[in-house]
């Protein structure tokens, strides 16, 4: 970042400087919006020039990972297939519920998880913790999934995993630098491959081992669970596929480019949306089975150890049909998955740590630079080899992240419902408290409540069901936090440009900000009476010299701008 550097180009929108050019011009990674993909701001509809099917697909795509099949088998070879099947539909259940209204939320604003977490309950500064937690996701599941690549890779050509690990962090970077449009066009180049890989395997045991169902739905796992149902191998079993509910914020990632809803495309956009945000889960609780049933196959002739990675049972599926080339094929759907998987864990990562980092530094170098930190920690991990304490790092995790998106969606559905909470979402710094007590606060008491359950400081029954502890009391927590301080801390002071009250007014219309004079969409601008002006979210939020006067003095009333007024509400 700048205070010297040329203005914005004709192109970004950008109205004629004054003398003396702008006041602020951003390096130019984070002047250029197609990579830059709107990272740490609203998408505005000129950028939004996809359909609704498009980006349900890319979205869709992203989910093509085989972290589920690692997953499900783990599962179930722990705790036996009946606690595990109940595990698997109980979790799936819970994060299409929650999913719902944040899909819903994201699509309708074109906001990413941070920007809706904020407006949430969260407040501006709450939501910092929330994006620290969800780049956690990004390089954990990346190194899962680059794990299960090199693995792979390992079987197919000899490669050493150590060098493996590299080349699947490396592979990604080029596409992830290109942004939305390049990870748009790998997920549809990839998707007919991949559909072929991931139904051959199942056709060809549905005629080589027709019995395979019947004998599996009695596997009692591989630590002596039994094939009955055990509540404590239920609530643990259902913890570990809980992990995955951070997995909205990267569909949330895609879902943001979502075309405006309109009475021709309604029935088309609400369809995409549930597909694309809470409809993963769907897919992905059919795999975490499939994947169990691929390594319940296998388990006699690769042992317990290559069962759980899921190279062998694929291998071993094709085998009958495909005889010796059954390793390259398998070896082949295994790379296009995690390639399809990986370039989202990185984009989305490097989302979240610009978030991040921009609160803490009130710098904005550009959204690429933190590729590279995503990538390096997610190659840390996997030298370490994290995938062999699979169950007991996700388990943990998921205690935190159900509790806050649990704690946004109690907002989202409640509290915004009965009053408490704005009617819509606002992002913007200059509107937000730094921290709101209704979101943030109970997230983080839930997340310390679930997090020593899991120890075991309750005892066996409330460790093993210590994510649904985290649930419930963010559930509870949330509407009750803001019902007792009546909703105050969700605003710092009105919106006069974009809030509810607003009469209606073309949200495509733009203006330029006071700061770097380039033009944005109203729902992207605040009113700023230190700058006498409008100013852009991304200027607000990197301003570390106004001492946020406009949020310490609310009654000095809004700056007269020359702005319509528009609602963002829908």
């Amino acid at each position: 970042m700048t205070d010297t550097a040329a203005a914005p180009s004709a192109k970004a929108g950008a109205q004629p400087p004054p003398e003396g050019g702008p006041r602020r011009s951003y390096a130019r990674m984070a002047a250029d919006e197609s990579r830059e993909d709107y990272s740490l701001r609203y998408a505005p509809h000129s950028f939004r020039r996809w359909s609704p099917t498009m980006v349900a697909s890319t979205a869709l795509g992203g989910i093509a990972y085989l972290a589920d099949f690692a997953i499900g088998a783990s599962i179930v070879f722990t705790y036996g297939f009946t606690s595990g099947l109940a595990s698997i539909l109980t979790a799936a259940t819970i994060i299409f519920v929650t999913g719902v209204p944040i899909a819903r939320a994201c699509a309708k604003y074109g906001l990413d998880m941070d920007l809706i977490t904020r407006g949430a309950g969260f407040g501006y500064f709450g939501s910092t913790l929330t994006s620290l937690i969800y780049a956690s996701f990004t390089f954990i599941f990346f190194a899962l999934e680059g794990s299960i690549m090199a693995q792979a890779m390992h079987q197919a050509i000899g490669l050493p995993v150590q060098v493996g690990y590299l080349v699947t962090t490396l592979i990604v970077i080029p596409i992830v630098f290109r942004g939305m449009g390049a990870l748009a066009k790998v997920q549809a180049w990839t998707q007919p491959l991949w559909i072929i890989g991931m139904v051959l395997p199942f056709l060809v045991l549905a005629f080589e081992a027709p019995d395979a169902w019947g004998a599996f739905g009695s596997f009692g796992g591989t630590e002596g669970a039994g094939s009955g149902f055990s509540w404590i191998g239920f609530g643990l079993g259902t913890g570990v596929a809980l992990s995955l509910i951070a997995q909205i914020g990267e569909q949330a990632d895609y879902l943001r480019f979502m075309p405006a809803k309109t009475e021709a495309n309604r029935r088309r956009w609400n369809l995409a949306v549930l597909a694309a945000g809470p409809g993963w889960v769907i897919i992905g609780a059919a795999k975490q089975l499939g994947g169990a049933f691929l390594a319940f196959v296998a388990l006699e002739a690769v042992g317990k150890t290559h069962a759980l990675e899921p190279i062998a049972p694929q291998i071993e599926a094709l085998r009958p049909w495909l005889g010796s080339f059954a390793l390259p094929a398998a070896a082949l759907f295994v790379i296009v998955s995690q390639v399809k998987i990986n370039v989202t864990n990185a984009y989305s990562g490097s989302l979240s740590w610009s978030n991040f980092f921009s609160r803490l530094t009130h710098r904005h170098p550009g959204r690429v630079w933190y590729i590279f930190l995503n990538l390096a920690i997610a190659l840390t991990l996997m030298e370490m080899n994290m995938f062999a304490a699979l169950n007991k790092l996700l388990g943990f995790y998921s205690n935190v992240g159900i509790a806050w998106i649990t704690a946004v969606a109690a907002d989202l559905v409640i509290n915004k419902r009965v009053g408490w909470s704005p009617k819509y979402i606002e992002f913007k710094r200059a509107y937000l408290y730094a921290v709101n007590p209704a979101g943030f606060g109970s997230m983080a008491f839930a997340s310390v409540v679930s997090i020593l359950a899991f120890f075991g400081l309750f005892g066996r029954y409330a460790e093993a069901f210590s994510t649904f502890i985290a649930a419930g009391l963010a559930l509870v927590l949330c509407p009750l936090i803001a019902w007792a301080t009546k909703g105050r801390y969700y605003l710092a002071r009105p919106n006069p440009v974009n809030g509810p009250e607003a009469a209606v007014a073309d949200v495509t219309a733009t203006h330029s900000c006071a700061v770097c004079e380039t033009a944005y969409e109203l729902p992207d601008i605040a009113d700023c009476p230190v700058q006498a002006g409008p100013i852009c979210s991304l200027c607000c939020s990197l301003d570390a010299e106004c001492g946020d006067a406009c949020r310490k003095n609310p009654a000095a009333g809004p700056v007269l701008m020359p702005l319509p007024t528009v609602r963002t509400a829908v």
